[in-house]
């Protein structure tokens, strides 16, 4: 199908489809058939705008997916596409006389929220692939608050993740505030959850505490500290007692 025909078959569903199927709604709840239809007169525009070289097209799928979200729909589709707007311009690379020309973190960023939204195995595992291929910190701190949300650590993938990101922060000339906060929260949000505290995730934090960030993030790693302390000895206390 030609670029003319798809743009022209998703002008018909925006403007002519999607407001009559609403309309018939108006006086009483959308039918399953009517439901059915919206959803995939909507799987349609996402699928093409999310694919479009234009960055506005992929802001216009995004928008549609949040509102896809929001009535509760994950289906399988949205994640792949959630996916493959994440990777955009890192591992989906388009270029133009080679200038790379899909380099576009604000995607990015909004696909790593959402992916936390779809709260799937599946949906952590691509969290995991933007993490180890993407270098814009907008990007990785959404990432980060997205695993934190899905909650899921298997044999501590999400953390050992998270202090390979913050050891080249802190390292760095710049290191930045709200990344560091958003590893802070991930990390004691998942050290609750689980109970335990990982021996690498304090040495991180007690590195942001020492380093070269805004004093209300040293603060925030100062209390984050004192809470994986606690679960450490915790922990500790009921391997004694099992021994």
């Amino acid at each position: 199908m030609t670029l003319f025909k798809r743009f022209f078959t998703l002008v018909v569903a925006a403007f002519f489809v999607i407001p009559a199927v609403m309309g018939q709604s108006n006086d009483s709840e959308m039918s399953i058939e009517e439901s059915y239809l919206q959803e995939a007169i909507e799987m349609m525009i996402i699928r093409e705008t999310s694919r479009s070289d234009s960055l506005d097209q992929k802001l216009l799928a995004l928008e549609h997916i949040g509102n896809a979200i929001e009535r509760g729909s994950t289906n399988e589709e949205i994640r792949v596409t959630l996916e493959y707007l994440s990777l955009e311009g890192t591992q989906n690379k388009a270029r133009m006389g080679g200038r790379l020309v899909n380099n576009h973190p604000t995607v990015r960023r909004q696909a790593a929220k959402y992916l936390g939204d779809v709260g799937t195995k599946e949906a952590k595992e691509a969290l995991l692939r933007i993490c180890t291929s993407d270098n814009e910190p907008m990007v990785l701190q959404e990432a980060i608050k997205s695993l934190g949300t899905i909650g899921m650590n298997e044999n501590d993938d999400v953390i050992n993740t998270i202090v390979f990101i913050m050891n080249k922060d802190t390292n760095s000339e710049n290191p930045d505030n709200i990344l560091a906060i958003a590893a802070i929260d991930t990390i004691e949000k998942l050290a609750k959850q689980n109970k335990s505290a990982d021996s690498n995730a304090i040495q991180v934090i007690a590195r942001i505490m020492g380093g070269s960030y805004a004093a209300p993030v040293k603060y925030r790693a100062r209390q984050a500290l004192v809470t994986l302390g606690r679960l450490a000895a915790a922990q500790q206390q009921q391997q004694q007692q099992r021994n």
